[in-house]
Formats: C-alpha cells, sequence, structure tokens
C-alpha cells in the first residue's frame, strides 16, 4: 500500500471519528439543553404532623415506627378517665338546670294563671327567671357537647392513609394541645416533583407523558404532567412593601437559569419497586401525541 493511500485512510478515519465525537456532543447538547429532561428531581408526599386536640399524659400508643395505617385508625390515647369526669359533671349541670328550669316553668304558669292573686311584678319576675334559664341550660348543653367532643378526642385517629414517620411516642408522656407528636407521610398524595430550566419551558406542557428514572432503579415509573408552578422567589430583591425597592446590583455574565417546580403525578408503577419520599429522579418529558416539541432559538 502505497504512502499516499494510507494518509488518505488516516485522514478518512480521523474524519470519521471527528464527525462522530461531534455528533454525540451534539446529542448530548439537544438532550440535555434542550430537551426537556432533567435530572433535578425528588419523590415527594404530603406530611402530616399528628398532635392531640386535647392535652394529657398517653395511656397508649397503637402504632410502630414506618407502620402503614388506614384512615379513622386509632393511632394513641389521651388520657381518658379525666375526660369522662368532665363529661360526667357537665351531665349532672345539665340535669340539674333542667330540674330547676322545670320547677320555674311550673311556677309561673300558676302565676300567670292567678293574675288577681299575685302582682304583675311577681309575674314579670318569674317570666324573665325562666328566660335566664333556658339560656343557662342551653349553655349547659354546649358545655355537654363540648366535653364529649374532648372526650372523643382523647382517641387520636389517622386522618388520611399513610405511614407513621419518626415513631419514638411512648405512654406515659404528657402531650399538649396541638404539639406534634409523630408524623404522618400520605401515601395517596406521592408525586415527583422536576425542577425544570426556564429555558426548557416552553417544551412542558400539562399532560404530556413523563418517565421517571430513580437513583438505582432500572424500571422507569410512568406518569403525566400534572401542573406546573405559576411563580418563583426573585432572589435578587428584598421583598419589603414600605420601602424603596432593594435590588442586588451585582451581575455577572454568566447567567444561571431558574429552575421551576413541575408536578409529575405518578400513572404506573414497576412491580417490587419502592417509591420513598426524598428519592432522586430523572424526569423525562414527551410530546402528546400529534405535538411536536417545539423549536427554540439559541439565547444568544
Amino acid at each position: 500500500m502505497s504512502l499516499a493511500l494510507q494518509n488518505l485512510l488516516r485522514a478518512i478515519f480521523t474524519a470519521l471519528v471527528l464527525g462522530a465525537v461531534l455528533l454525540a456532543m451534539y446529542a448530548l447538547w439537544v438532550r440535555y439543553q434542550v430537551e426537556p429532561v432533567t435530572r433535578d428531581g425528588k419523590v415527594r408526599a404530603d406530611v402530616i404532623q399528628i398532635a392531640p386536640d386535647v392535652s394529657g399524659l398517653v395511656t397508649e400508643v397503637r402504632v410502630h415506627d414506618n407502620e402503614p395505617v388506614h384512615r379513622g385508625q386509632v393511632l394513641l390515647v389521651i388520657d381518658q378517665p379525666r375526660y369522662q369526669l368532665a363529661l360526667a359533671q357537665a351531665e349532672a349541670s345539665l340535669g340539674a338546670l333542667r330540674a330547676t328550669l322545670a320547677q320555674a316553668v311550673r311556677e309561673d304558669r300558676r302565676n300567670r294563671a292567678m293574675p288577681d292573686v299575685v302582682a304583675t311584678e311577681a309575674v314579670e319576675q318569674g317570666s324573665t327567671r325562666v328566660a335566664q334559664l333556658r339560656m343557662q341550660l342551653a349553655q349547659a348543653q354546649a358545655a355537654r357537647d363540648l366535653a364529649r367532643l374532648n372526650l372523643d378526642r382523647t382517641l387520636v385517629r389517622a386522618p388520611v392513609d399513610g405511614t407513621t414517620v419518626n415513631m419514638t411516642l411512648r405512654p406515659g408522656v404528657y402531650l399538649n394541645t396541638g404539639k406534634a407528636a409523630f408524623s404522618l407521610i400520605d401515601t395517596d398524595s406521592l408525586r415527583v416533583e422536576g425542577y425544570f430550566e426556564e429555558t426548557k419551558l416552553p417544551a412542558v406542557h400539562v399532560g404530556d407523558p413523563a418517565l421517571i428514572h430513580l437513583m438505582g432503579v432500572a424500571d422507569p415509573i410512568q406518569g403525566h404532567v400534572e401542573s406546573i408552578a405559576t411563580g418563583v422567589e426573585d432572589r435578587e430583591r428584598t421583598a419589603d412593601d414600605a420601602r424603596l425597592p432593594n435590588v442586588n446590583p451585582a451581575f455577572t455574565w454568566v447567567r444561571l437559569a431558574q429552575r421551576v417546580p413541575v408536578r409529575i403525578a405518578i400513572d404506573k408503577m414497576p412491580p417490587h419497586v419502592r417509591v420513598l419520599p426524598g428519592l432522586t429522579a430523572t424526569v423525562v418529558l414527551h410530546p402528546r401525541a400529534g405535538e411536536a416539541t417545539p423549536r427554540r432559538s439559541l439565547p444568544w
């Protein structure tokens, strides 16, 4: 083989390798800079803090850490005897007021039946006393209903289907009203939040199919775009309605694109795949059938 032919083959081989490299670089640029793809995705879910509506000692804890629970299931019990006594006291007060009111009504009727014997002032006082006792009876009924409600609230129930988290509560702990005892993950709210660069938003539409790749999991999860965030925080400006705008004067030639949250609803879960809030995910969006991804010009 002549030297000229060898040089020609080397040049062709070099050109092919260079073309393959350029083609691969272009494909990567389109993949990560143009197409609606993000590696910055997180599995998220609503977290509910379980707190009692009444104060008292915890007498029973009926669930364990990381245990699945169903809506309405009793999670823990607050000291009930105290609230049972309060209910009994409220019912006793209510009964006493009912007896007093019945006596006052009988006296008022008797006074009205004898206008010639009973003075008008006494009749009016009797009517006033009946009206006051009826108001006191209504207050006593409300107090009884409140005591009954407080007794029912000693059973802390699960508001949704979920899984307990950070469950270290034990019997004997005193809980105050509204103080969180542990958390509950709402399993029905599992979703993926993909943080897409603002330059890719023109290619993102509600309803677009999505493939979700969890880190370390081979099988993808199928979903679709449920919603797109309507705004992100402006970090260059200090928000203060009472003063002039305080805008950061610093400016660099390299401008980083803002990332906008896009909520991805999970449609189909592969078997034997466990999804937990906080896992990292890569989200790949695809245009819907009959819809093409819009072409966009370069940012310069």
